[in-house]
Parts: structure tokens; C-alpha cells; sequence
């Protein structure tokens, strides 16, 4: 588990990086680039959270 918590910070490091310093300028694209990598950060938590809900039944 620890291992996906890392990845997890990695991802939100990631996210916060882009929307301070590598921000293209087109407010079109950055909205898109922000609205795809938030639906990844979210998918990455349902299966976390799902991971640990099917490790929570054995």
C-alpha cells in the first residue's frame, strides 16, 4: 500500500507542478490538460480505495 501512496503523491506533485509553472498560456488547453489529469488523479483514487476494500474482506 505504501508503494501506491507514493505513486499517489507523485501524480499530485505532478498536478500541482503544471498548474504553477508549465502552463501553456492557451486557457483552453490547461483547462483540458487540468480536467484530463484530475480524472486520473480520481480514477487512481477509486482504485485505491477499491484495492483496499477488496483487501479488507480476506
Amino acid at each position: 500500500m505504501k508503494i501506491r501512496l507514493i505513486i499517489f503523491g507523485v501524480l499530485i506533485a505532478g498536478f500541482v507542478v503544471f498548474n504553477l509553472f508549465l502552463q501553456t498560456g492557451n486557457e483552453k488547453t490547461d483547462t483540458a490538460v487540468n480536467i484530463i489529469y484530475a480524472s486520473i488523479l480520481f480514477g487512481y483514487i477509486s482504485f485505491m480505495a477499491f484495492s483496499l476494500i477488496k483487501k479488507m474482506k480476506k
